[in-house]
């Protein structure tokens, strides 16, 4: 079987975004493929295959089917699939699942989706029903955690790992709002984010506390969403519409089963061993890389992976994003278009997306002058997973 070299991403796009659109996950994924495969110039009968990663943030809505991709690839009009998967953690799964299965020459031409709905909250079944949900059993793990009070992932992905990394390294609640602040100055430049209104600090101190010491600014906005993105061959990559973006190195990590509380160490999980193997797979460095989309879930994991990929040492992110290095004209612009705090939950695809953007300098008033290599990060904790790009 003969693989392929090279691997570039070819064309980007998104569905209709909102809380509580309305729309099914079938039709937020046919509206993104559907974006993603004008924008590359090509038509569903190109693909030979999909990859992609279906959820709920809670409880799926009632009679909300499950997307395969299988069914899509017909839906969308693909003869024949010669490669499908589903695949985690959140968007790096199916971007990696479709640069691996291309390098490999199971396939040349994969189209990946992330899709993600709101969770039907208990007070919006109790509205549709009259009946109140049953209470949520704590099973497995959680029957040590729940009763303390970690019942969410705000808890133990982000609270826990905030307060040691402030305890350990003194890094300030300020600090963590300099993140904030920069990220929604780059949302102000970017007419897909929800929130454009400039922050200060004094905001950030000013906002409510979610889980002590997280507010409600460090943490992604839920959202209806689709994300897709069109992979192919390097061989094919210049026979679309818009300039090819390569894949340079990427890395897939998981160093625990799958929890959080029970990690060896806070401040050094998964980003860390996921950077080590993204820089062994290339002779690019810290220093090469023009901009950085970092998954920001909560702002915590965004200053792990500036820890983790070398851009600052170990412990010292909070005064580096404090002291500006992150901002658009700082050491490495990070995340650009404004993060998932401000254009909401895409679960990383954003991060892909943005570095694709970048590197093709559509980016208009936000764009990276020159920018010709990009990394983005996806997940923290006890797996993740990363890429880096390139323009040529």
């Amino acid at each position: 079987m003969k693989g392929n070299e090279r691997v570039a991403a070819v064309g980007v796009g998104y569905s209709t975004t909102g809380r509580r659109t309305g729309l099914t996950s079938w039709q937020l994924a046919i509206q993104a493929a559907t974006a993603a495969l004008a924008d590359a110039g090509m038509t569903a009968k190109d693909l030979d295959g999909v990859a992609l990663l279906w959820g709920v943030a809670g409880p799926a809505p009632e009679g909300l089917d499950v997307v395969d991709p299988q069914d899509l690839g017909y839906m969308l009009g693909v003869e024949e699939l010669n490669w499908y998967a589903t695949a985690g953690p959140s968007y790096i799964g199916p971007a990696l699942q479709a640069v691996a299965a291309i390098k490999a020459g199971f396939c040349h031409t994969v189209l990946t989706l992330r899709i993600i709905n709101q969770a039907v909250s208990a007070k919006d079944q109790l509205a549709r029903t009259d009946v109140a949900p049953e209470p949520t059993p704590a099973l497995g793990d959680s029957q040590f955690t729940a009763p303390f009070g970690s019942v969410s992932p705000v808890q133990s992905v982000a609270a826990l790992p905030t307060r040691r990394h402030m305890d350990v390294f003194g890094t300030t609640e300020a600090q963590f709002g300099a993140h904030v602040v920069a990220q929604r100055h780059h949302a102000s430049m970017n007419e897909e984010a929800f929130f454009r209104d400039p922050l200060t600090v004094d905001d950030y101190l000013a906002a409510r506390y979610i889980s002590t010491p997280v507010r409600v600014l460090d943490c992604d906005y839920p959202v209806d969403s689709a994300s897709a993105v069109i992979f192919t061959s390097g061989e094919r990559a210049r026979n679309w519409r818009k300039k090819p973006v390569y894949v340079e190195s990427a890395a897939y990590s998981s160093v625990k089963y799958m929890t959080f509380e029970n990690l060896d160490d806070f401040t050094q999980s998964s980003p860390f061993h996921a950077a080590r193997e993204l820089w062994k797979r290339t002779d690019l460095r810290p220093e090469d890389v023009d901009c950085a989309q970092l998954y920001d879930g909560f702002t915590i994991i965004v200053l792990q992976w500036l820890e983790a990929l070398g851009f600052c040492g170990l412990g010292e992110s909070g005064p580096f994003v404090e002291e500006g290095h992150t901002r658009l004209g700082g050491r490495i612009p990070v995340n650009t278009d404004g993060g998932a705090c401000n254009v909401g939950r895409r679960h990383g695809a954003n991060f892909c997306i943005e570095s694709i953007r970048q590197l093709r300098g559509e980016c208009g008033e936000r764009q990276v002058p020159g920018a010709e290599v990009a990394v983005w990060t996806n997940a923290a904790g006890p797996f993740s997973g990363a890429m880096l790009m390139t323009a040529s």
